[in-house]
Protein backbone atom coordinates (compact mmCIF):
# COMPACT_ATOMS: atom_id res chain seq x y z
CA UNK A 1 0.00 0.00 0.00
CA UNK A 2 3.00 2.53 0.84
CA UNK A 3 4.76 1.90 -2.30
CA UNK A 4 1.45 1.89 -4.05
CA UNK A 5 1.12 5.48 -2.40
CA UNK A 6 4.40 6.15 -3.20
CA UNK A 7 4.71 5.77 -6.78
CA UNK A 8 1.13 7.86 -7.51
CA UNK A 9 2.81 10.96 -5.38
CA UNK A 10 6.35 10.39 -7.61
CA UNK A 11 3.79 10.13 -10.70
CA UNK A 12 1.47 13.17 -9.86
CA UNK A 13 5.19 15.16 -9.13
CA UNK A 14 6.13 14.05 -12.65
CA UNK A 15 3.24 14.97 -14.27
CA UNK A 16 3.56 18.34 -12.59
CA UNK A 17 6.95 18.88 -13.69
CA UNK A 18 6.20 18.21 -17.20
CA UNK A 19 3.55 20.63 -17.31
CA UNK A 20 5.37 22.72 -16.00
CA UNK A 21 8.16 22.57 -18.89
CA UNK A 22 6.02 22.42 -21.30
CA UNK A 23 4.55 25.41 -20.00
CA UNK A 24 8.10 27.06 -20.13
CA UNK A 25 8.74 26.00 -24.03
CA UNK A 26 5.92 27.54 -24.83
CA UNK A 27 6.85 30.61 -23.22
CA UNK A 28 10.24 30.56 -25.29
CA UNK A 29 8.38 29.22 -28.55
CA UNK A 30 5.89 31.82 -28.40
CA UNK A 31 8.44 34.73 -27.32
CA UNK A 32 10.88 33.74 -30.21
CA UNK A 33 8.02 33.49 -33.10
CA UNK A 34 7.09 37.12 -31.45
CA UNK A 35 10.88 38.64 -31.39
CA UNK A 36 11.19 37.77 -35.40
CA UNK A 37 7.87 38.65 -36.56
CA UNK A 38 8.06 41.49 -38.85
CA UNK A 39 7.42 44.78 -37.55
CA UNK A 40 4.15 45.39 -40.53
CA UNK A 41 2.53 42.57 -38.18
CA UNK A 42 1.85 44.51 -35.68
CA UNK A 43 -0.48 47.18 -36.79
CA UNK A 44 1.05 49.49 -34.60
CA UNK A 45 2.12 52.90 -36.04
CA UNK A 46 6.28 53.84 -35.23
CA UNK A 47 6.97 50.31 -34.09
CA UNK A 48 10.59 49.84 -33.30
CA UNK A 49 12.64 46.84 -33.17
CA UNK A 50 13.36 47.70 -29.56
CA UNK A 51 9.73 47.80 -28.75
CA UNK A 52 8.91 44.51 -30.69
CA UNK A 53 11.54 42.72 -28.06
CA UNK A 54 10.05 44.33 -25.28
CA UNK A 55 6.24 42.81 -26.74
CA UNK A 56 7.95 39.60 -26.98
CA UNK A 57 9.65 39.82 -23.31
CA UNK A 58 5.83 41.40 -22.24
CA UNK A 59 4.34 37.59 -23.41
CA UNK A 60 7.36 35.30 -21.61
CA UNK A 61 6.46 37.30 -18.44
CA UNK A 62 3.05 37.10 -18.80
CA UNK A 63 2.85 33.65 -19.70
CA UNK A 64 5.46 32.66 -17.11
CA UNK A 65 3.68 34.60 -14.08
CA UNK A 66 0.32 33.00 -15.27
CA UNK A 67 1.23 29.35 -15.55
CA UNK A 68 4.26 29.56 -12.42
CA UNK A 69 5.88 27.75 -15.32
CA UNK A 70 9.29 28.76 -12.90
CA UNK A 71 9.02 30.82 -9.79
CA UNK A 72 8.06 34.13 -10.23
CA UNK A 73 11.07 35.90 -8.48
CA UNK A 74 13.43 33.97 -11.54
CA UNK A 75 10.74 34.81 -14.25
CA UNK A 76 11.75 38.44 -13.14
CA UNK A 77 15.19 38.23 -12.85
CA UNK A 78 15.24 36.54 -16.15
CA UNK A 79 13.20 39.14 -17.28
CA UNK A 80 15.58 42.15 -16.08
CA UNK A 81 18.89 40.13 -17.80
CA UNK A 82 16.79 40.03 -21.12
CA UNK A 83 16.02 43.51 -21.09
CA UNK A 84 19.44 44.60 -20.15
CA UNK A 85 21.13 41.97 -22.68
CA UNK A 86 19.14 42.94 -25.61
CA UNK A 87 16.82 46.42 -25.27
CA UNK A 88 19.47 48.46 -23.46
CA UNK A 89 22.47 50.81 -24.19
CA UNK A 90 24.56 48.29 -22.73
CA UNK A 91 23.03 45.31 -24.88
CA UNK A 92 25.21 43.29 -26.68
CA UNK A 93 26.86 44.86 -29.68
CA UNK A 94 25.20 42.65 -31.79
CA UNK A 95 21.66 43.11 -30.55
CA UNK A 96 21.96 46.98 -31.35
CA UNK A 97 23.42 47.20 -34.74
CA UNK A 98 21.39 49.38 -36.98
CA UNK A 99 19.35 50.81 -34.37
CA UNK A 100 19.23 54.37 -33.07
CA UNK A 101 20.61 55.25 -29.65
CA UNK A 102 17.41 57.02 -28.84
CA UNK A 103 15.29 54.10 -28.78
CA UNK A 104 17.74 52.33 -26.44
CA UNK A 105 16.12 51.66 -22.64
CA UNK A 106 18.55 53.50 -20.13
CA UNK A 107 20.46 50.39 -18.48
CA UNK A 108 21.34 52.15 -15.42
CA UNK A 109 17.44 53.12 -14.85
CA UNK A 110 16.76 48.86 -15.39
CA UNK A 111 18.97 47.80 -12.71
CA UNK A 112 17.90 50.74 -10.92
CA UNK A 113 14.28 48.80 -10.85
CA UNK A 114 16.49 46.54 -7.92
CA UNK A 115 16.55 49.38 -5.87
CA UNK A 116 13.37 51.02 -6.28
CA UNK A 117 12.27 52.66 -3.49
CA UNK A 118 8.88 50.56 -3.38
CA UNK A 119 11.30 48.12 -2.70
CA UNK A 120 12.90 49.47 0.12
CA UNK A 121 9.87 50.30 1.22
CA UNK A 122 8.91 46.46 1.12
CA UNK A 123 12.43 45.39 2.89
CA UNK A 124 11.30 47.96 5.57
CA UNK A 125 8.69 46.56 6.22
CA UNK A 126 9.62 42.93 6.29
CA UNK A 127 12.51 44.17 8.87
CA UNK A 128 10.36 46.29 11.19
CA UNK A 129 7.67 42.62 11.17
CA UNK A 130 10.50 40.38 11.84
CA UNK A 131 12.25 42.92 14.70
CA UNK A 132 8.13 43.14 16.35
CA UNK A 133 7.69 39.35 15.96
CA UNK A 134 11.29 38.61 17.37
CA UNK A 135 10.49 40.80 20.52
CA UNK A 136 6.87 39.83 20.86
CA UNK A 137 5.63 43.30 19.72
CA UNK A 138 3.71 42.23 17.09
CA UNK A 139 1.44 40.20 19.76
CA UNK A 140 0.67 43.42 22.01
CA UNK A 141 -0.57 44.97 18.75
CA UNK A 142 -2.93 41.94 17.94
CA UNK A 143 -4.31 41.74 20.78
CA UNK A 144 -5.43 45.38 21.06
CA UNK A 145 -6.42 46.73 17.62
CA UNK A 146 -8.77 43.47 16.83
CA UNK A 147 -10.32 43.35 20.38
CA UNK A 148 -12.95 45.57 19.67
CA UNK A 149 -14.06 43.06 17.14
CA UNK A 150 -14.71 40.10 19.04
CA UNK A 151 -13.75 36.75 18.41
CA UNK A 152 -15.77 35.52 15.78
CA UNK A 153 -13.57 34.26 12.98
CA UNK A 154 -16.02 36.73 10.10
CA UNK A 155 -16.36 39.40 12.25
CA UNK A 156 -12.27 39.26 12.33
CA UNK A 157 -11.93 39.24 8.72
CA UNK A 158 -14.13 42.08 8.51
CA UNK A 159 -11.52 44.01 11.02
CA UNK A 160 -9.04 43.21 9.24
CA UNK A 161 -10.64 44.18 6.00
CA UNK A 162 -11.96 48.10 7.44
CA UNK A 163 -8.82 48.76 9.01
CA UNK A 164 -6.74 48.04 6.30
CA UNK A 165 -9.17 50.30 4.30
CA UNK A 166 -9.71 53.31 6.06
CA UNK A 167 -5.65 53.62 6.56
CA UNK A 168 -5.30 53.50 2.90
CA UNK A 169 -7.97 56.29 2.29
CA UNK A 170 -5.03 58.54 3.70
CA UNK A 171 -1.68 56.88 4.05
CA UNK A 172 0.37 54.73 1.63
CA UNK A 173 -1.16 51.52 0.36
CA UNK A 174 2.07 49.77 0.49
CA UNK A 175 3.16 50.73 4.01
CA UNK A 176 -0.69 49.77 5.06
CA UNK A 177 -0.15 46.53 3.90
CA UNK A 178 2.93 46.18 5.68
CA UNK A 179 1.68 47.17 8.96
CA UNK A 180 -1.13 45.12 8.81
CA UNK A 181 1.01 41.74 7.71
CA UNK A 182 2.83 42.64 10.89
CA UNK A 183 -0.45 42.43 13.17
CA UNK A 184 -1.52 39.39 10.90
CA UNK A 185 1.26 37.23 11.80
CA UNK A 186 0.64 36.09 14.82
CA UNK A 187 -2.51 35.06 14.32
CA UNK A 188 -1.57 32.87 11.35
CA UNK A 189 0.48 30.93 13.73
CA UNK A 190 -3.09 29.97 15.90
CA UNK A 191 -5.54 29.02 12.70
CA UNK A 192 -5.76 25.82 11.78
CA UNK A 193 -3.14 24.41 9.15
CA UNK A 194 -5.87 22.73 6.80
CA UNK A 195 -8.37 25.58 7.43
CA UNK A 196 -9.13 28.05 4.69
CA UNK A 197 -9.75 30.68 7.19
CA UNK A 198 -5.76 31.75 6.88
CA UNK A 199 -5.84 32.53 3.23
CA UNK A 200 -8.82 34.80 3.88
CA UNK A 201 -7.24 36.38 6.31
CA UNK A 202 -4.06 37.03 4.25
CA UNK A 203 -6.01 37.94 1.58
CA UNK A 204 -7.61 40.81 3.60
CA UNK A 205 -4.46 42.90 3.27
CA UNK A 206 -4.59 43.48 -0.99
CA UNK A 207 -8.47 43.78 -0.63
CA UNK A 208 -8.42 46.47 2.23
CA UNK A 209 -5.39 47.86 0.95
CA UNK A 210 -6.38 48.32 -3.05
CA UNK A 211 -9.80 49.38 -2.18
CA UNK A 212 -9.18 51.45 -0.30
CA UNK A 213 -7.15 53.91 -1.30
CA UNK A 214 -10.01 55.12 -3.94
CA UNK A 215 -11.48 56.59 -1.31
CA UNK A 216 -9.64 60.02 -1.33
CA UNK A 217 -7.39 61.82 -4.02
CA UNK A 218 -4.68 61.04 -1.70
CA UNK A 219 -5.35 57.42 -1.19
CA UNK A 220 -3.42 55.92 -4.44
CA UNK A 221 -1.74 58.25 -7.06
CA UNK A 222 -3.90 57.33 -9.90
CA UNK A 223 -6.67 59.29 -7.93
CA UNK A 224 -3.74 62.31 -7.69
CA UNK A 225 -3.31 61.94 -11.51
CA UNK A 226 -7.16 61.89 -12.46
CA UNK A 227 -7.35 64.68 -9.88
CA UNK A 228 -4.49 66.84 -11.99
CA UNK A 229 -6.26 66.55 -15.31
CA UNK A 230 -9.49 67.20 -13.82
CA UNK A 231 -8.45 70.56 -12.50
CA UNK A 232 -5.92 71.94 -15.02
CA UNK A 233 -6.44 75.18 -15.57
CA UNK A 234 -5.57 75.14 -18.94
CA UNK A 235 -7.22 72.32 -19.76
CA UNK A 236 -10.43 70.35 -17.90
CA UNK A 237 -10.59 72.85 -15.24
CA UNK A 238 -13.39 71.01 -13.45
CA UNK A 239 -12.67 72.05 -9.76
CA UNK A 240 -13.31 68.57 -8.01
CA UNK A 241 -11.88 69.07 -4.57
CA UNK A 242 -10.66 66.91 -2.01
CA UNK A 243 -14.17 66.54 -0.40
CA UNK A 244 -16.21 66.40 -3.92
CA UNK A 245 -13.98 63.34 -4.60
CA UNK A 246 -14.66 61.88 -1.29
CA UNK A 247 -18.15 62.64 -1.48
CA UNK A 248 -19.26 59.97 -4.04
CA UNK A 249 -15.79 57.55 -3.50
CA UNK A 250 -15.59 56.82 0.19
CA UNK A 251 -19.39 54.82 -0.12
CA UNK A 252 -18.16 53.16 -3.64
CA UNK A 253 -15.08 52.15 -1.58
CA UNK A 254 -17.26 50.95 1.84
CA UNK A 255 -19.40 49.20 -0.56
CA UNK A 256 -16.32 47.04 -2.70
CA UNK A 257 -15.17 46.57 0.84
CA UNK A 258 -18.36 44.84 2.81
CA UNK A 259 -18.64 42.76 -0.90
CA UNK A 260 -15.73 41.91 -0.62
CA UNK A 261 -15.81 40.64 2.78
CA UNK A 262 -18.69 38.62 1.92
CA UNK A 263 -16.72 37.26 -0.70
CA UNK A 264 -13.87 36.01 1.10
CA UNK A 265 -15.93 34.11 3.89
CA UNK A 266 -17.74 32.59 0.83
CA UNK A 267 -14.70 31.54 -1.14
CA UNK A 268 -12.56 30.74 2.19
CA UNK A 269 -14.79 30.03 4.90
CA UNK A 270 -13.44 29.21 8.23
CA UNK A 271 -12.87 25.90 9.52
CA UNK A 272 -12.45 27.56 13.03
CA UNK A 273 -15.78 29.72 14.12
CA UNK A 274 -13.97 31.62 16.08
CA UNK A 275 -10.35 33.41 17.12
CA UNK A 276 -9.64 33.27 20.56
CA UNK A 277 -7.33 36.86 20.70
CA UNK A 278 -6.62 36.23 24.05
CA UNK A 279 -3.14 35.96 23.25
CA UNK A 280 -0.20 35.88 25.64
CA UNK A 281 1.29 39.12 24.81
CA UNK A 282 3.52 39.67 27.55
CA UNK A 283 6.72 41.40 26.76
CA UNK A 284 10.15 41.21 28.12
CA UNK A 285 10.32 44.65 28.69
CA UNK A 286 14.46 45.13 27.86
CA UNK A 287 16.24 47.68 26.21
CA UNK A 288 15.32 45.91 22.58
CA UNK A 289 12.32 45.66 23.00
CA UNK A 290 11.79 49.37 23.63
CA UNK A 291 14.01 50.34 20.56
CA UNK A 292 11.74 48.08 18.83
CA UNK A 293 8.53 49.92 19.92
CA UNK A 294 10.14 52.94 19.86
CA UNK A 295 10.95 52.42 15.79
CA UNK A 296 7.81 50.71 15.31
CA UNK A 297 5.77 53.92 16.58
CA UNK A 298 8.04 56.63 14.47
CA UNK A 299 8.29 54.49 11.52
CA UNK A 300 4.60 54.83 11.47
CA UNK A 301 3.94 58.12 12.85
CA UNK A 302 6.57 59.23 9.43
CA UNK A 303 4.21 56.05 7.09
CA UNK A 304 1.14 58.35 8.10
CA UNK A 305 2.38 62.16 9.26
CA UNK A 306 5.75 62.46 6.89
CA UNK A 307 4.84 64.81 4.15
CA UNK A 308 4.00 67.09 6.76
CA UNK A 309 7.92 66.52 7.30
CA UNK A 310 9.18 65.81 3.64
CA UNK A 311 9.56 62.41 4.19
CA UNK A 312 7.80 60.21 2.32
CA UNK A 313 6.88 56.22 3.08
CA UNK A 314 9.80 54.93 0.76
CA UNK A 315 12.17 57.25 2.95
CA UNK A 316 10.92 56.21 6.48
CA UNK A 317 11.21 52.75 5.18
CA UNK A 318 14.96 53.06 5.89
CA UNK A 319 14.38 54.02 9.76
CA UNK A 320 14.27 50.85 11.10
CA UNK A 321 16.26 48.96 8.72
CA UNK A 322 19.07 51.35 10.43
CA UNK A 323 18.40 51.43 13.61
CA UNK A 324 17.95 47.63 14.02
CA UNK A 325 21.25 47.40 12.15
CA UNK A 326 23.35 49.63 14.02
CA UNK A 327 22.16 48.62 17.43
CA UNK A 328 22.19 44.57 16.16
CA UNK A 329 18.66 43.65 16.69
CA UNK A 330 19.01 42.70 13.34
CA UNK A 331 21.87 40.32 12.19
CA UNK A 332 23.19 38.67 9.54
CA UNK A 333 21.31 35.23 10.14
CA UNK A 334 17.77 37.73 10.36
CA UNK A 335 18.68 39.28 7.15
CA UNK A 336 18.39 35.24 5.57
CA UNK A 337 15.30 34.86 6.33
CA UNK A 338 13.68 38.04 5.30
CA UNK A 339 11.53 37.03 1.98
CA UNK A 340 13.97 38.28 -0.84
CA UNK A 341 12.41 36.57 -3.62
CA UNK A 342 9.43 39.18 -2.92
CA UNK A 343 11.40 41.80 -3.82
CA UNK A 344 12.65 40.38 -6.69
CA UNK A 345 9.81 39.24 -8.17
CA UNK A 346 8.40 43.00 -7.18
CA UNK A 347 11.65 44.55 -9.03
CA UNK A 348 10.76 42.34 -12.12
CA UNK A 349 7.24 43.82 -12.69
CA UNK A 350 8.81 47.22 -12.58
CA UNK A 351 11.40 46.93 -14.98
CA UNK A 352 8.80 45.58 -17.16
CA UNK A 353 6.75 48.69 -16.64
CA UNK A 354 9.73 50.70 -17.46
CA UNK A 355 10.46 48.73 -20.62
CA UNK A 356 6.84 49.54 -21.74
CA UNK A 357 7.09 53.33 -21.03
CA UNK A 358 10.56 54.31 -21.79
CA UNK A 359 11.04 52.28 -24.92
CA UNK A 360 7.49 54.13 -26.06
CA UNK A 361 5.87 50.99 -26.72
CA UNK A 362 2.92 51.69 -24.45
CA UNK A 363 2.19 54.63 -25.93
CA UNK A 364 2.56 53.89 -29.65
CA UNK A 365 0.25 51.51 -29.08
CA UNK A 366 -2.41 53.36 -27.51
CA UNK A 367 -1.75 56.05 -30.29
CA UNK A 368 -2.72 53.60 -32.77
CA UNK A 369 -6.39 53.47 -31.39
CA UNK A 370 -8.69 54.88 -33.69
CA UNK A 371 -10.43 56.57 -30.51
CA UNK A 372 -11.89 59.67 -32.43
CA UNK A 373 -13.82 56.70 -34.49
CA UNK A 374 -15.72 55.46 -31.58
CA UNK A 375 -18.74 56.26 -29.46
CA UNK A 376 -18.19 57.26 -26.24
CA UNK A 377 -19.59 54.42 -24.83
CA UNK A 378 -16.90 52.20 -26.60
CA UNK A 379 -14.26 54.62 -25.47
CA UNK A 380 -14.94 54.01 -21.54
CA UNK A 381 -15.16 50.55 -22.27
CA UNK A 382 -12.03 50.09 -24.14
CA UNK A 383 -9.67 52.81 -21.71
CA UNK A 384 -11.08 50.76 -18.66
CA UNK A 385 -10.38 47.29 -20.03
CA UNK A 386 -6.92 48.81 -21.46
CA UNK A 387 -6.13 50.23 -17.66
CA UNK A 388 -7.58 47.12 -16.15
CA UNK A 389 -5.38 44.96 -17.99
CA UNK A 390 -2.27 46.96 -18.05
CA UNK A 391 -2.36 47.84 -14.39
CA UNK A 392 -2.19 44.14 -13.59
CA UNK A 393 1.41 43.47 -14.76
CA UNK A 394 2.62 47.38 -14.60
CA UNK A 395 2.41 49.73 -12.15
CA UNK A 396 -0.60 51.29 -12.09
CA UNK A 397 0.67 54.74 -11.45
CA UNK A 398 2.62 53.99 -14.79
CA UNK A 399 -0.57 53.22 -16.53
CA UNK A 400 -2.35 55.56 -15.45
CA UNK A 401 0.16 58.43 -15.79
CA UNK A 402 0.21 57.09 -19.65
CA UNK A 403 -3.80 57.27 -20.30
CA UNK A 404 -4.27 60.15 -18.46
CA UNK A 405 -2.95 62.42 -20.68
CA UNK A 406 -3.83 60.94 -23.78
CA UNK A 407 -7.57 60.59 -22.67
CA UNK A 408 -7.89 64.67 -21.50
CA UNK A 409 -6.76 65.42 -24.96
CA UNK A 410 -9.34 62.64 -26.73
CA UNK A 411 -11.88 64.15 -24.20
CA UNK A 412 -11.46 67.50 -24.58
CA UNK A 413 -11.56 67.37 -28.30
CA UNK A 414 -14.66 65.44 -28.51
CA UNK A 415 -16.17 67.89 -26.01
CA UNK A 416 -20.08 67.87 -25.63
CA UNK A 417 -20.22 64.28 -27.36
CA UNK A 418 -19.13 62.56 -24.55
CA UNK A 419 -22.58 63.92 -22.03
CA UNK A 420 -23.75 61.13 -22.86
CA UNK A 421 -21.82 58.73 -20.88
CA UNK A 422 -21.61 61.49 -17.74
CA UNK A 423 -18.94 63.65 -19.07
CA UNK A 424 -14.99 63.35 -19.36
CA UNK A 425 -15.22 62.93 -15.35
CA UNK A 426 -16.70 59.49 -15.99
CA UNK A 427 -13.68 58.32 -18.60
CA UNK A 428 -10.89 59.66 -16.49
CA UNK A 429 -11.76 59.03 -12.69
CA UNK A 430 -12.99 55.51 -14.39
CA UNK A 431 -9.22 55.42 -15.27
CA UNK A 432 -8.40 55.61 -11.35
CA UNK A 433 -11.57 53.20 -10.72
CA UNK A 434 -9.96 50.45 -12.77
CA UNK A 435 -6.44 50.59 -11.91
CA UNK A 436 -6.96 50.15 -7.91
CA UNK A 437 -9.59 47.52 -9.03
CA UNK A 438 -6.74 45.90 -10.82
CA UNK A 439 -5.07 43.11 -8.51
CA UNK A 440 -5.41 40.04 -10.29
CA UNK A 441 -1.52 38.92 -9.76
CA UNK A 442 0.93 38.97 -6.86
CA UNK A 443 2.82 41.79 -9.23
CA UNK A 444 -0.30 43.84 -9.61
CA UNK A 445 -0.30 45.99 -6.72
CA UNK A 446 2.57 46.10 -3.78
CA UNK A 447 -0.15 44.78 -1.07
CA UNK A 448 -0.46 41.73 -3.28
CA UNK A 449 3.06 41.08 -3.23
CA UNK A 450 2.92 41.84 0.43
CA UNK A 451 0.58 39.25 1.02
CA UNK A 452 1.98 36.65 -1.12
CA UNK A 453 5.11 37.33 1.12
CA UNK A 454 2.99 35.85 3.89
CA UNK A 455 3.35 32.03 2.44
CA UNK A 456 -0.14 31.88 3.06
CA UNK A 457 -1.15 32.37 -0.19
CA UNK A 458 -1.45 30.64 -3.89
CA UNK A 459 -1.33 32.43 -6.87
CA UNK A 460 -4.79 31.35 -7.81
CA UNK A 461 -6.02 32.76 -4.28
CA UNK A 462 -5.08 36.20 -5.26
CA UNK A 463 -6.09 35.22 -8.92
CA UNK A 464 -9.72 34.20 -7.61
CA UNK A 465 -10.48 37.84 -5.39
CA UNK A 466 -8.81 39.53 -7.97
CA UNK A 467 -11.23 38.75 -11.20
CA UNK A 468 -14.14 38.80 -8.63
CA UNK A 469 -13.66 41.92 -6.85
CA UNK A 470 -12.08 43.41 -10.29
CA UNK A 471 -15.07 42.86 -12.10
CA UNK A 472 -17.47 43.87 -9.18
CA UNK A 473 -15.56 47.52 -8.77
CA UNK A 474 -15.29 48.60 -12.42
CA UNK A 475 -19.16 47.35 -12.94
CA UNK A 476 -20.13 49.14 -9.62
CA UNK A 477 -17.47 52.00 -9.89
CA UNK A 478 -18.42 53.29 -13.69
CA UNK A 479 -22.01 52.82 -12.72
CA UNK A 480 -21.26 55.14 -9.76
CA UNK A 481 -19.56 57.84 -11.58
CA UNK A 482 -22.14 57.98 -14.62
CA UNK A 483 -24.69 58.49 -12.26
CA UNK A 484 -22.99 61.31 -10.47
CA UNK A 485 -22.15 62.86 -14.04
CA UNK A 486 -25.73 62.10 -15.52
CA UNK A 487 -27.46 63.56 -12.70
CA UNK A 488 -24.85 66.85 -12.02
CA UNK A 489 -24.30 66.05 -8.42
CA UNK A 490 -20.63 66.89 -8.30
CA UNK A 491 -19.74 68.48 -11.89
Amino acid sequence: MTMTMERIRNTLSGAFHMRKTVCFFIAVIITAILWNLPLDFYGITGLTIIQKRVIALFAFATILWVTEAIAAWATSITLIGVLLFCTSDSAFSFMREGIDKSQLIDHEAIMATLADPIVILFLGGFVLAYAATKSGLDLVLAKYMMKPFGTKSENVLLGFILITGVFSMFVSNTATAAMMLTILTPIFKIMPVDGKGRIALALSIPLGANIGGMGTPIGTPPNAIAMKYLNDPNGLNLGIGFSEWMAFMVPLTLLLLISGWIVLKTFFPFKKKTIELNIDAKLNLNWHTWVVGITFITTVLLWIFGKQLGVDANTAAILPIVVFSITGILTAKDLQELNWSVLWMVAGGFALGLALNDSGLAKNAIDSIPFGGFSPLIILIISGLICYILSNFISNTATAALLMPILAVVCRGIGDGLSTIGGTPTVLIGIAVAASAAMCLPISTPPNAIAYSSGMLEQKHIVKLGVTIGVLGLVLGYLLVFLVGELHLIW
